[in-house]
């Protein structure tokens, strides 16, 4: 009886090994990383514009995602104007994190009460917005939110979330997920083998059972479903922990960690999520991750970590693109 639990335990671990990833299943090659190098929070600020730009432009930054309700929005909107292949998603924003740099929900605060704090801003963290929100309210802003984008005559190519609002419920991930089906926008969901988000957000209240759930419903409303979430940079600032370092130091920490994850990544289509900024003398006077954010638009600059990328046939795509190769599934 133990040989045959041993035999059926192979068996089935066979079966999984042998399950393609969602980047195979969109016609990438088997075996293949695939990359999207997504930057989030722009129009959060000019510096934070700035950065995606150069990112992208100068560097292998291929996808970004926006916060509709911040100041610097439409000065974003006049680079994709002339710009109009970007793939620009909507960084659906239900927090305001910053003490003296706020913004309110577009809906107002007689429409979604729950959303809005003392000072008449969303609220400033994750727990604080699960607190006091409603579903209800989660979904008008959403929606308020495409529909903005949308007044302004930009389609986003995919939504995602700031600061992981939409996962801090249940309620509130199933009214995220509902919208995007309902209006057929590529979400970021990892549904696949979650390999290194699974390790590194355990408290998340993930599991692999309900993630590739919800990557089969999201595959079988028609929408391309990311495999893995690379989500760890933000905290990687100057070296050896040191408050202060070279431009030279920082680049050179932040590029060794982005490989060493990236390496450690296994095959599928993976969203690696970054911060890129180029600071001025003002971003200090909104955030102290000045030095973080810049390191990452830093990073995607730097030859090195282009060569890597072409060495090892890491291959780059956007949402734009798997969101056209799921299409051409049907």
């Amino acid at each position: 009886m133990k040989k045959l639990l041993v035999i059926l335990l192979l068996f089935s671990q066979n079966i999984f090994a042998q399950e393609p990833t969602y980047a195979e299943k969109l016609g990438y090659p088997k075996g293949s990383k695939v990359l999207i190098l997504h930057i989030d929070d722009v129009g959060m600020s000019y510096d934070s514009n700035l950065g995606a730009i150069k990112a992208m432009e100068e560097g292998v930054a291929n996808s970004l995602s926006m916060m509709m309700p911040c100041p610097w929005i439409q000065d974003f909107f006049k680079y994709l104007e002339t710009h109009p292949q970007t793939d620009a998603g909507l960084h659906l924003t239900l927090t305001s994190e910053w003490k003296g740099y706020r913004w309110g929900p577009l809906m107002g605060k007689p429409a979604v009460p729950g959303l809005v704090d003392k000072q008449g801003a969303m609220w400033p963290s994750v727990r604080a917005t699960a607190t006091n929100a409603t579903p209800d309210e989660i979904e008008k802003e959403i929606r308020a939110q495409i529909d903005r984008s949308r007044t302004m005559g930009w389609e986003p190519t995919h939504l995602d979330t700031h600061m992981g609002t939409v996962f801090a419920r249940k309620d509130f991930l199933e009214r995220y997920l509902k919208v995007a089906m309902e209006e057929k926008i590529p979400v970021m969901f990892p549904g696949g083998h979650n390999s290194m988000i699974l390790q590194t957000e355990k408290d998340a209240g993930l599991t692999i059972e309900m993630t590739t759930a919800v990557g089969k419903q999201l595959w079988a409303a028609g929408l391309p479903v990311i495999d893995d979430l690379h989500n760890v940079s933000y905290g990687w600032g100057c070296p050896d922990g040191k408050k202060d370092c070279s431009d030279a130091e920082l680049l050179a920490s932040k590029t060794k960690k982005y490989i060493e994850t990236i390496e450690a990544l296994k095959p599928g289509l993976t969203m690696v999520i970054m911060h890129c900024t180029w600071p001025s003398e003002i971003f200090k006077y909104i955030s102290d991750s000045g030095i973080v954010r810049k390191s990452d638009a830093m990073t995607m600059m730097d030859p090195v970590f282009k060569k890597y990328l072409a060495d090892n046939k890491i291959i780059l795509t956007t949402w734009r693109e798997v969101g056209k190769r799921r299409r051409e599934l049907k």
